[in-house]
């Protein structure tokens, strides 16, 4: 977790590792009907979960979530993938689509270093109120501000601040999340009056 170069393979790590994968694959074989199974499970496995939040199975995790912290009300669609060899934080109401992937491992470019099979690992940082489109990937050491908004299939290398709209390979900032996206929810499509009042209220 400090962002050095180690051993995964190391004995211990890879003993440790092979147990809570165990368990992830009981949360992987949980029925629609066993909502109760699959919340006891992801508060055992991750290193945190708020209320409300829910993961459709299949999930995939190098730690089984170990390093995951999530917040309230966080929804993920089917197949997230998460390199979580350390720590990635989510913020309250995140979203994400199918297929994503946070990837916090990292190996080093130089070959003859590569191939000692030795890594690193940088945390992964995303907002409140965000939404990761499907097959969104995000890179080592990124941070997603709060209420921002990743294209559909974008790689996310850098830094995206906060209330942004960013998609593309790389991913860039097209624009600020504004006003007009209050009255537009898509394209020419108005926000219907009763949604409003709900915000409102």
């Amino acid at each position: 977790t400090a962002g050095e170069l180690y051993d995964p393979f190391d004995e211990e790590i890879y003993q440790e590792q092979m147990r809570i994968l165990d368990r992830l694959r009981e949360f992987n074989a949980t029925r629609s009907d066993e909502m109760d199974k699959r919340r006891a499970l992801m508060e055992e496995l991750f290193a945190e979960v708020g209320e409300g939040t829910y993961i459709e199975p299949p999930l995939y995790a190098n730690w089984g979530g170990k390093f995951l912290h999530l917040g309230k009300n966080v929804y993920a669609n089917f197949h997230l993938t998460l390199v979580d060899d350390t720590d990635i934080y989510v913020g309250d109401s995140t979203f994400f689509g199918p297929n994503v992937t946070l990837a916090c491992a990292g190996h080093p470019l130089d070959p003859e270093l590569r191939a000692t099979g030795w890594q690193y690992n940088l945390p992964i940082h995303i907002g409140n109120h965000c939404w990761l489109g499907a097959g969104v990937i995000v890179m080592p050491g990124v941070t997603i501000g709060d209420g921002s908004v990743i294209g559909a299939g974008s790689i996310v290398t850098k830094d995206i601040p906060a209330g942004s709209l960013a998609y593309g390979n790389p991913c860039r900032v097209v624009r600020a999340i504004n006003e007009h996206d209050k009255e537009f929810y898509y394209r020419d499509r108005k926000v219907p009056q009763e949604l409003k009042d709900l915000i409102k209220r």
